[in-house]
């Protein structure tokens, strides 16, 4: 296995759901592989409580979970990103900001988990969190040789173009 850790950074409009799933899915299943955080465009200030529920579910510290913006991760201080992946429609069409070191980015949609009720709700959330979690096993799982920079976007890409 490689030493080199990658710096993930996924986003979405809101940075409540799918975003959050998406970096706390990574961060447990790539094993100290992958340093993962997620951001959002237009934060909209709170993590939706189903994704709280799933994230902790599988043993991620969501202690520390909070929605913010993606110019917390453009600053010198910032960490450089190796991959950034946008999980919503809104997000993949906005212009994103310059990010140092020219990360691998690709785009991974998943609709946006809603219901009219509370069950149906929680039922949206879990199917979105089952095809996050495919797609994040396929980038997990991908050798060293797959993830070095010109090889990396290629995979991103067919990852993305599977079936969530």
């Amino acid at each position: 296995m490689s030493e080199k850790v990658f710096n993930v950074l996924f986003l979405c409009t809101g940075n409540s759901a799918r975003s959050v799933m998406s970096e706390g899915l990574l961060s447990v299943l790539g094993k100290g592989r992958f340093r993962t955080f997620s951001a959002g465009s237009k934060p909209n200030g709170r993590v939706n409580p189903h994704a709280i529920a799933l994230l902790n579910e599988i043993g991620y510290d969501t202690s520390g979970l909070r929605s913010k913006s993606w110019t917390e991760f453009e600053g010198p201080d910032a960490p450089q990103m190796d991959i950034i992946i946008t999980v919503c429609g809104n997000a993949a069409g906005e212009v994103c900001p310059m990010w140092p070191g020219h990360p691998a980015t690709a785009h991974w949609g998943y609709e946006d988990p809603h219901g009219t009720t509370e069950a149906e709700e929680r039922a949206s959330f879990v199917k979105i969190f089952a095809q996050i979690k495919r797609r994040v096993e396929f980038l997990v799982s991908l050798p060293d040789s797959k993830l070095e920079h010109l090889a990396l976007k290629t995979s991103l890409d067919e990852i993305g173009a599977r079936p969530a």
